[in-house]
C-alpha cells in the first residue's frame, strides 16, 4: 500500500527559526504515514545535537532530504569546493543512517545557478552514490528546476549511470512544462529509475522564477487524477512525499491545510485502485 509522507520543510523554515525542536509538537498533529526530514544548513554546526533530539522521538523517517546547496560546491569546481561538497554530503548521510532513513533525496543541481557547470555535478555523482551506499542509502536525484531543464540532465545521467535512481517532483516538472513527458512512450524507461515521488501543485507559468511557491494539491493547475491514473497503470507501488508550505510569515502552521491534502491524495489513490 502506498504511504504518504510530509516534508518537514512544510512545517519549519525561516519564520520559525528552522528549529527542529518544534517537530516534537508538530509531527504528531499530522495525519500522514511518516516524514521526509529536510536538512537545513544551520544544522551543520552540531549534527549530533539534531540526532540526539530527533532519535528518541521515534518518528518514522523513511526519507531524508539532503541539504539543498551541497551540489553548488561541485558546480563551482576546484578541489577545495569538491572536498567541501563531499564533506557536507557525508554529514547528511550520517544523519540519515542514525535516524534509520533508507532513501536520500538529493539536488544534484540546485536551481538556476548550480547547473551552470552541470558536467561537474554529473561527474560528482559517482562518488556521491558510493558514499550513500556505504551508509545504506538509496540516493535519489531530483528533477530540480534549473537554468536548462531537468529532463535533459536526467537523460545524461541515465546514459552515464544506467542504474541511477530518481525522485520525480510534479511541481518541478510542471515549472518546466515537462510533467506530460512522464506519460509519453519514449519516456517509459523512467519507471525503472523513479523510486519516489514528490506530489506538489504549481500555479505559475512556464519557468516563472518569481512564482516558485509549493502549493497544496488542488491549489494549482496540475491534473492529479491523470497523474495518479498513470502511476496505477504502470504499477507503481512506492510512496509519496507532500511538501506544500504549511506555515505563514509568522511561522504558524496550518495543520488543517496539510491534513486536507493528505486526505485528498488518499481519496484519489483509493479511486485508482
Amino acid at each position: 500500500m502506498n504511504k504518504i509522507y510530509c516534508s518537514t520543510g512544510a512545517l519549519i523554515g525561516r519564520p520559525n527559526g528552522r528549529d527542529y525542536r518544534l517537530l516534537k509538537e508538530f509531527v504528531p498533529r499530522l495525519n500522514c504515514d511518516g516524514i521526509e526530514l529536510m536538512i537545513y544548513p544551520d544544522w551543520y554546526a552540531d549534527p549530533e545535537a539534531l540526532i540526539h533530539y530527533i532519535k528518541p522521538l521515534h518518528f518514522r523517517i523513511p526519507v531524508l532530504h539532503c541539504e539543498k546547496a551541497v551540489s553548488e560546491h561541485f558546480s563551482k569546481g576546484g578541489e577545495e569546493e569538491e572536498q567541501e561538497g563531499f564533506r557536507k554530503f557525508e554529514i547528511n548521510c550520517h544523519i540519515a543512517q542514525e535516524l534509520e532513513a533508507k532513501k536520500m533525496v538529493f539536488h544534484l543541481w540546485n536551481g538556476i545557478i548550480s547547473d551552470s557547470h552541470i558536467e561537474n555535478n554529473i561527474a560528482a555523482y559517482e562518488q556521491l552514490h558510493k558514499t550513500a551506499e556505504k551508509y545504506g542509502l538509496d540516493l535519489l536525484v531530483e528533477n530540480v528546476v534549473c537554468h536548462k531543464d531537468p529532463m535533459t540532465h536526467w537523460n545524461a545521467l541515465a546514459k552515464r549511470y544506467p542504474d541511477i535512481h530518481f525522485v520525480f517532483d510534479t511541481k518541478m516538472a510542471d515549472f518546466h512544462r515537462q510533467l506530460d513527458l512522464l506519460y509519453q512512450p519514449e519516456y517509459a524507461w523512467l519507471k525503472e529509475h523513479i523510486q519516489h515521488y514528490h506530489v506538489n501543485d504549481y500555479g505559475g507559468e512556464y519557468m516563472e522564477w518569481t512564482n516558485l511557491k509549493v502549493l497544496p494539491v488542488g491549489k494549482g493547475h496540475i491534473d492529479f487524477k491523470k497523474f495518479f491514473s498513470y502511476l496505477r497503470e504502470t504499477g507503481y507501488e512506492g510512496d509519496f512525499t507532500l511538501e506544500a508550505t504549511g506555515f505563514d510569515a509568522t511561522g504558524k502552521v496550518d495543520f488543517d491545510l496539510l491534513n486536507d491534502q493528505f486526505t485528498q491524495v488518499r481519496e484519489i489513490l483509493q479511486k485508482e485502485t
